[in-house]
């Protein structure tokens, strides 16, 4: 009876989550929801300077239902959380939702009744990108984590808990308000 010396065989062994997680962060689908100036910003990112495709997430899909990345860019009316919700609820699972500006974080400069508070009151967010607008780096560097996020697994979930919102978002809110 021969032995076959395992170390010379080429074997590799992954798990399948372990192996779609990678696949998965290199091929960002991303839905740009873009309602106010940090668009211009957000459009920049996408040129050649910066490279999104290095990233896999280049060319952006105009169809939530073809997308896995929802990327909220720009002020959310309270008019306009109902249709972000439909559009977020219009993606497949696993999906996830990038917070692009101040505004969209915690509703900025504007303390007003017309403006939701930061869009985690609508939808669950996975990467806060603040800055007013961020510069592309640093909406590199969102994407960046995001990708981490996708390559472990990790979607977002349902709506997070108002008192487990990270610190510098603790803002009283009413997520029913405009939900309704």
């Amino acid at each position: 009876m021969s032995s076959v010396d395992l170390s010379k065989l080429n074997w590799m062994t992954t798990r399948v989550d372990a192996a779609l997680g990678w696949a998965r962060k290199f091929s960002i689908f991303q839905y740009p929801f873009v309602t106010a100036c940090c668009g211009m910003e957000f459009m920049a990112t996408a040129t050649s300077h910066y490279d999104m495709d290095r990233f896999g997430a280049g060319f952006p899909r105009f169809s939530p239902r073809q997308a896995d990345v929802l990327f909220v860019v720009g002020t959310i009316s309270h008019k306009m959380a109902p249709v972000l919700r439909r559009v977020f609820d219009q993606m497949a699972e696993p999906k996830w939702v990038v917070a692009f500006g101040v505004c969209t974080c915690t509703g900025g400069f504007y303390d007003n009744y017309g403006t939701v508070r930061g869009i985690d009151t609508i939808v669950p967010v996975d990467v806060y990108i603040p800055g007013c607008p961020p510069r592309p780096e640093n909406v590199l560097d969102g994407l960046m984590k995001l990708q981490e996020k996708i390559g472990q697994g990790k979607a977002a979930g349902t709506l997070p808990d108002p008192l487990a919102r990270p610190a510098e978002l603790a803002i009283p809110h009413r997520p029913e308000a405009h939900l309704g």
